[in-house]
């Protein structure tokens, strides 16, 4: 836990150091070194992975996060250009990382990250960024309900099969671990990295890696509610730096699109326990909000 939050103290810091003094040039190291990680991890291993996360299940999901954080980072860098030329080989950039994806990840991933890619082109004319933020966090608290109501088998039977058979049923039999344990432990929790230990279905399995494959599952069920309201409170900060940034709105709800995108990875999988996408994330975040240059003043 030490570890992830310096580095997104880390990645935060240098993206806000790197944003002013590279506005464009940041996004696109930011987007080619994701994508240098992702094809690494495709061929690997992701690197920095925290202890049990490297499974079949975990791998997928940080190579997805990784590509949509790269689309991300190239869609800003279209947004922050001033040419033309610049705006369609940023656009061009971050299309070919996205169609990595059904190489790389999976159908899904490449889903998302269609989706920040759309996402970038729809707000290009937007120069109000708060409602589009407000629509941003609750559909990533629509995602992060639904996994809670898949646990606690709340759906009707038909919208929960529909939703469930994506999932796989191992995977549902993980989440519902998860509730139970934070049912047993409301307040403080049963304690870090014990899920794997008192979870029936991570014992029997191993392929999950004594994770729940669920950021706010796993806090409620490790850390109760003050982890969850932990994790909640660093998403609205990030959401609430990206509307009071200086830089133009498209690329404040470019890097927002993308960094939603990871967030409604980590509702459904272990991606926050990987380096590379908790830097990259906090490093995006960073250069997104960063004070940048004048106009005029050379780059």
């Amino acid at each position: 836990m030490l570890l992830a939050v310096f580095a997104v103290t880390a990645g935060y810091a240098c993206g806000r150091i790197a944003g002013s003094l590279l506005p464009v040039g940041g996004f696109v190291v930011t987007a080619a070194g994701a994508v240098t990680v992702a094809v690494v991890a495709h061929d690997g291993v992701v690197p920095g992975a925290a202890a049990g996360a490297v499974t079949p299940l975990g791998q997928t999901g940080a190579v997805a996060a990784l590509l949509v954080l790269g689309t991300g980072a190239a869609c800003c860098a279209a947004s922050a250009a001033r040419t033309a030329g610049g705006r369609t080989v940023s656009r061009l950039f971050a299309t070919a990382v996205a169609c990595s994806a059904l190489v790389l990840a999976s159908v899904p991933a490449f889903a998302a990250c269609l989706t920040v890619l759309l996402c970038s082109l729809a707000v290009a004319r937007i120069r109000r960024r708060a409602a589009v933020l407000v629509a941003l966090a609750l559909a990533t608290g629509l995602v992060a309900g639904t996994t809670w109501a898949v646990a606690e088998d709340a759906l009707p039977s038909g919208l929960a099969t529909s939703v469930e058979a994506p999932l796989t049923v191992h995977r549902v039999a993980l989440w519902r671990d998860a509730l139970t344990l934070a049912e047993r432990e409301p307040v403080r929790g049963v304690g870090p990295a014990r899920f794997g230990r008192l979870s029936l279905a991570s014992v029997q399995s191993p392929a999950s890696g004594n994770k729940p494959h669920s950021a706010p599952l796993q806090q409620a069920a490790e850390q109760g509610v003050a982890g969850v309201a932990l994790l909640a409170a660093v998403f609205g900060w990030i959401l609430y730096g990206l509307g009071r940034s200086p830089r133009p709105t498209p690329v404040a709800l470019s890097a927002a699109a993308a960094l939603t995108a990871v967030a409604v990875l980590a509702c459904v999988g272990n991606v926050l326990s990987f380096a590379p996408v908790t830097t990259g994330a906090a490093l995006l975040a960073g250069l997104a909000t960063a004070r940048t240059p004048r106009e005029g003043q050379d780059l």
